[in-house]
């Protein structure tokens, strides 16, 4: 076998949807469901024992654990078979016992196992449609009972054994709940199902006649002895933070339109779930059982109809480093088990968690709710994609298909860092400090601070399923897979410093070399490249397309690649070319890693066992192959002291193992091995931990005077209270002394009293003593009399009884003698039988002793025969060791000294590659100084001929300016008129602006005045509207009642002849007309005056909001537009100190051109003096050019002027027509101005 050994020292992990997953094997011990097997795990000294499964089990598919806890039963499937396997659980490791025979199971998958109380049986029940009930004697491995069960549908089976019965097995599944009875070789069932069947997903013994089931629909029924005693439906539980969120939507809600209420109503209950009794399990006081996902209800035994109250809840609590806190404690529970001494609770959720809740005592479990803690820590529920370590920290980094991140510590055996993302984690590096680490997740990679209590993250780049990335080994670069191409990064400055493309397929690994300088990569083509990093160029290359490669290692000094792929090999590349080619004998290999040492090699397989192998690879199976995940192995990593292996897995299991390498040792690198202890932390994390620190502290010494001032009065009350229970006690005390002293009293009394009593009661029994004295024999005569007839009666009977007892024996003697002469006529025909067969016998043994004999002859003569021929073997062999041994002896002395060769070459070699390592490191930083140099040669290159450049630029403007200055000195006299022109209309301008300014300022007061003026008269103007209006009114209502006044006139004359009735007309008149309009006018006019001065007010505080409205429009209005004339205001201003800078410069170059002109004068009263020969050889010519030349630019700046000019006179129109509203402009330095130009 291989020198190399793993052992598995921690496994961070747990398998989803195991039978029985979770079980107590002591108080502290918890086994549980892991990979393709089980792990003990201690809740105190968090240490780990892994039992391995079966060879090429596919996992755990049922486990159960004996009542005594000493051994354990696995259900696993082996080549779509299942496998039974009962172990014994030892404290060194678990001792496989007893594999229950395959052939005999009649279905493909078995799904719950149980032992029975005296752990010699065990049931099993396979998986529906099919669903068997077995019933194995394990210790003997033979199969006693099997029994078919008609199951209505696939739903979750389990079996179970009575507490105090063998024979007695439970099953339930769906539309089945059915008791056995084994005896006389089959099972029978004992009770008939009534009602309709229902589907059962849980049960659990009560005692040894009482069963609590759990059903599909939220019911939990209590079966006794087969019968319905007791049932319950339980609601869909919500959490207490749920509850408070609906409770706090409710009082926002709006009750007035019943409809939407109901509506609402029904919208809520469609939106709840059922409830499901998912697990349940029995305890002391009653049962446990998760009726809604997140839960579980504690139910305790009552006095009462109910049977079981519930009297707790038990939550699941929320992961604040979740990305959906609210819908993280949303986990279905599995199954649930307690401890021996019931103190502790653990469940198993279908998302692989594991939660403990400790029991306490009945004052304590009085509150309503409690919540859960993790077991050990959270762990991964979905395919691990990547996996990375460090060199300044024990610790490792994973991330999963369920979104998140967490950092291990693999000498701790904890989790240090977690944090649950939005978006799918497909890759992880960790920087060699430790202190960061590079995720890529599905929409972008991330760049992220691990922190002391968080990650935070840092940088986002926009790479999207990056499936690969890793940090180079000094950390100063990392590499990202983005598509095809490896696209390389500064991890200081984050710039993208260089491509690698030619890939044509998807990137599957990626690896630095030791020095940083090389980059390997592989694809799904069946191509594995060498890049340099210096030039961003392949360097090696080899392909092969049959092979889809999944990863790759290097050697210590990056010369050899190891690949593995779909082709089921290791191949060794070196030099474009496979070099050794290992055949993984029926297996794909999916993940390798090669220790630093370079003596070792891992590979994890697609069946998920580990194989460790020396190097080189042997060519024969040489090696040592662990059970170990359940999923394919998707990466392997070893740490820098080649003292760990880490492998992670698609069943979401991190296994951490011990290497053992028996050819070099181990122990040699653990006293080197010193990490890091330093952490990242935010700022404002410290500054919150301070003041809460500082918080606590000021609470503390509140809390401690509180105290204080409590504990004093407490003790003042106290010794009041001490005071008062002394006096009450020294009364009590007396009370009681009085009281002892009158009880003794009577006590005395009560004796007396006895002992009189007891004098008569002695006197009356002698008296009844004599009576029954007398009275008993009298009855003894009467009684000898009865026995003395008796007894001559009992003479008669036996002599009556002996007659027929010697009659009964002449009748026997008689048979016996006819018996006895029927058989000694058999025994002598027995005897003769008996002759013949001793004759025969002997006969036979005769024969077998002659044909014993020649067997012995001729056995003899073969064994010399063989004798002699291997003695001559024996001599010739003799011979030839002898040859041996003289050609071994010679071969020894050769192998010492080619062997002694062979170690001073391998000093020189170490020698030489030391002398070449320091050689190439000087190249190196020869190189390196050749490329700063031949840079500052290039630069210095470019700044000369920059400088050049400036020179000849300069040399050309010096030459144009000296020609500007013959041409300028023309046009002094012209900018001196333009200037004086210019000044007389600054001054103008100046006084317009005055004149501007006063103007507009009596505008706005105007504009101010009118506005109140209009204002005033539209309210008066509506007033007297008003007023007009009410007076026509008033007017037609006097029209109207004189009207009516003249026509009753009219006819009340027409009774003129008749003095009474006219006389009653006219009262009539007066009480309609006259008394009716004095007595309601004043009440009208009162009424009138009211309605007026309201409507009055009313306009008014209309007219005023109407107003203010106004006011802050124009206010608003008017602000903007004075900050654009304000603006424009300033604007103009630069442009007038640019146009008197302007001036200043025309006023130094009319002055320069006035002295120009000075020597120009002089020089040609010179020449008109100086003779004609001496005239000639003078540039004549060039002074006409530059004549010319200063004509053409006097032109151009006459034109310049003239625009200069019109613009002036725009922006002077413009300032004339713009109004000034709240504020006068800035005045414009233009005194200073002129003055500088008289000046």
């Amino acid at each position: 076998m291989s020198a190399v050994a793993a052992e598995p020292v921690a496994v961070f992990g747990c398998r989803p949807r195991v039978a029985g997953g979770v079980c107590f094997l002591e108080e502290q011990i918890v086994l549980h469901a892991v990979g393709t097997g089980c792990l003990q795990l201690h809740l105190e000294q968090k240490w780990h024992k892994f039992i391995p499964g079966t060879e090429k089990s596919r996992g755990v598919q049922a486990l159960a654990v004996s009542p005594n806890r000493r051994y354990l039963a696995v259900s696993e499937t082996v080549a779509d078979q299942p496998v039974l396997a009962v172990s014994e659980l030892s404290e060194v490791a678990a001792r496989r016992r007893r594999t229950l025979a395959a052939a005999e199971l009649p279905a493909r998958e078995v799904v719950s196992l149980a032992f029975s109380p005296d752990c010699r049986y065990l049931a099993a029940l396979t998986a529906p449609p099919e669903v068997h009930l077995t019933y194995w004697l394990w210790e003997k491995q033979r199969l006693l009972a099997a029994v078919p069960v008609e199951a209505l549908g696939s739903s979750v089976c389990q079996v179970s054994f009575s507490p105090e019965d063998n024979a007695q097995v439970c099953i339930t599944g769906n539309g089945f709940f059915k008791l056995f009875e084994y005896s006389g070789g089959t099972l029978k069932q004992t009770n008939l199902q009534k009602g309709e069947p229902q589907n059962y997903l849980c049960h659990a013994w009560l005692s040894k006649e009482q069963i609590i089931c759990g059903t599909d629909t939220g019911k939990v029924i209590l079966f006794e002895t087969g019968e319905l005693q007791w049932e319950t439906t339980l609601e869909y539980k919500k959490s207490p933070k749920e509850l408070e969120e609906d409770a706090t939507t409710k009082e926002y809600e709006s009750f007035s339109d019943v409809y939407y209420g109901l509506a609402s109503e029904d919208n809520g209950s469609q939106q709840d779930f059922l409830p499901r009794i998912s697990a349940v399990a029995a305890y002391s006081k009653g049962f446990a059982c998760s009726c809604s996902p997140g839960v579980v209800l504690l139910f305790e035994k009552t006095k009462e109809k109910e049977v079981y109250k519930e009297s707790q809840e038990i939550w699941i609590p929320q992961d604040q480093f979740s990305s959906e806190p609210k819908k993280s404690n949303r986990q279905d529970i599995i199954y649930i088990c307690f401890s021996p001494s019931e103190e502790k609770m653990v469940v198993n959720t279908n998302k692989n968690q594991l939660y403990m809740f400790t029991m306490l005592s009945n004052d304590f479990m009085k509150e309503k709710t409690a919540y859960f803690t993790y077991l050990n820590f959270p762990l991964h529920s979905a395919s691990i994609t990547g996996l990375d370590i460090c060199f300044w920290k024990p610790i490792l980094a994973t991330c999963s298909l369920d979104r998140s991140v967490r950092i291990w510590n693999y000498k701790m055996n904890t989790l240090e860092l977690y944090k649950e993302y939005r978006e799918e984690a497909y890759s992880v590096s960790l920087h060699p400090t430790g202190l960061f680490c590079l995720v890529g997740f599905s929409d972008r990679l991330r760049f992220i601070s691990l922190l002391f209590e968080d990650m935070h993250v840092f940088k986002e780049f926009a790479i999207r399923n990056c499936r690969e990335c890793s940090f180079s080994n000094r950390g100063h670069l990392f590499a990202a897979v983005n598509g095809n191409v490896i696209q390389i990064y500064s991890s200081i400055t984050f710039e993208n410093i260089n491509n690698l493309k030619g890939h044509s397929g998807k990137i599957h690994a990626v690896k630095w070399s030791t020095d940083d300088a090389k980059f390997f990569s592989c694809d799904t083509h069946g191509a594995v490249y060498e890049w340099n990093l210096l030039t961003g160029k392949r360097e090696l290359e080899c392909v092969l397309k049959s092979c889809i490669y999944s990863s790759i290692a290097l050697s210590p000094d990056a010369k050899i690649i190891f690949a593995v792929g779909s082709d089921q090999t290791i191949k060794e590349i070196s030099e474009s070319s496979i070099q050794h080619e290992v055949s993984a004998f029926g297996v794909v290999y999916t993940a390798i890693a090669v220790s630093h040492s370079g003596h070792m090699v891992f590979v994890g397989t697609s069946l998920g066992t580990i194989r460790a192998m020396k190097y080189p690879i042997p060519l024969t199976k040489d090696f040592n192959e662990y059970q170990a995940h359940a999923g394919a192995v998707t990466k392997l990593s070893i740490t820098n002291d080649d003292l760990f292996l880490l492998s992670a897995s698609e069943d979401g299991s991190v296994f951490i193992w011990k290497v053992y390498d028996k050819g070099v040792g181990m122990m040699k690198w653990e006293k080197e091995a010193q990490y890091a202890e330093e952490v990242l932390i935010m700022r404002s994390d410290i500054e919150e931990k301070s003041q809460a620190m500082l918080d606590l502290q000021i609470r503390v010494k509140d809390l401690q005077i509180e105290k204080d001032y409590q504990l004093c009065l407490k003790d003042m009350y106290c010794d009041e209270k001490i005071k008062e229970l002394e006096n009450n006690f020294t009364q009590e005390i007396d009370s009681l002394r009085a009281k002892h002293q009158i009880l003794q009293a009577e006590k005395e009394k009560q004796e007396q009293h006895l002992q009189f009593q007891l004098s008569e009661l002695k006197d009356k029994q002698a008296r009844e003593m004599q009576q029954l004295e007398s009275e008993s024999n009298q009855k003894l005569l009467m009684e000898n009399e009865k026995y003395q007839e008796l007894e001559v009666k009992s003479q008669r009977m036996q002599e009556e009884y002996e007659k027929q007892l010697h009659s009964l024996e002449e009748s026997k003697s008689r048979a016996l003698k006819e018996l006895t002469e029927s058989y000694e006529e058999k025994l002598n025909e027995k005897s003769v039988l008996l002759e013949e067969t001793k004759e025969y016998m002997r006969q036979q043994l005769r024969e077998h002793e002659e044909i014993k004999k020649q067997i012995e002859e001729d056995e003899d003569q073969e064994i010399l025969e063989i004798k002699i021929k291997y003695e001559k073997h024996l001599m010739e062999e003799k011979e030839s060791n002898l040859q041996l041994r003289g050609e071994v002896g010679v071969m020894n002395k050769r192998l010492s000294s080619l062997q002694k060769e062979l170690k001073e070459r391998n000093r020189d070699m170490d020698e030489m590659k030391e002398e070449h390592q320091k050689l190439q490191s000087i190249i190196k930083s020869l190189e390196k100084e050749i490329l700063a140099l031949k840079t500052e040669i290039q630069e210095r290159a470019d700044t000369i001929q920059d400088k050049e450049k400036n020179i000849y630029d300069l040399k050309k403007k010096n030459e144009e300016l000296e020609k500007l200055k013959f041409v300028l000195d023309y046009r002094i006299e012209e900018f001196k008129k333009q200037i004086e022109s210019r000044d007389n209309d600054i001054e103008t301008r100046k006084e317009q602006i005055c004149e501007m300014k006063r103007e507009l300022e009596r505008f706005h007061k105007e504009s101010t005045q009118l506005k109140l003026s209009i204002a005033q008269l539209q309210q008066k103007l509506k007033a007297t509207n008003h007023e007009m209006h009410r007076e026509r009114q008033k007017k037609q209502n006097m029209e109207a009642l004189i009207k009516r006044f003249k026509t009753d006139l009219h006819n009340c004359v027409g009774f003129i002849q008749d003095s009474k009735k006219m006389k009653d007309e006219i009262r009539e008149l007066y009480s309609k007309y006259v008394q009716q309009s004095d007595a309601v006018e004043p009440e009208a006019v009162d009424i009138d005056l009211q309605q007026e001065y309201m409507r009055q007010r009313e306009y008014l505080e209309r007219n005023l909001a109407a107003l203010k409205k106004k006011v802050v429009k124009n206010q608003a209005v008017h602000q903007a537009s004075y900050m654009r004339i304000v603006q424009e205001n300033v604007s103009l201003i630069k442009e007038i100190n640019e146009l008197r800078q302007e001036l200043k410069v025309a006023r130094t170059q009319v002055h320069d051109l006035q002295s120009t002109l000075r020597l120009l004068k002089k020089k040609k009263a010179i020449e008109d003096t100086a003779p004609l020969s001496e005239l000639l050889p003078s540039p004549a010519v060039l002074r006409l050019n530059t004549e010319k030349e200063s004509e053409t630019i006097i032109e151009m700046q006459q034109a310049e002027i003239q625009y200069l000019r019109d613009q002036i006179q725009e922006k002077g129109q413009v300032l004339a027509v713009q109004p000034l509203l709240d504020s006068s402009l800035p005045q414009l330095n233009l005194e200073r101005s002129h003055k500088t130009q008289q000046q």
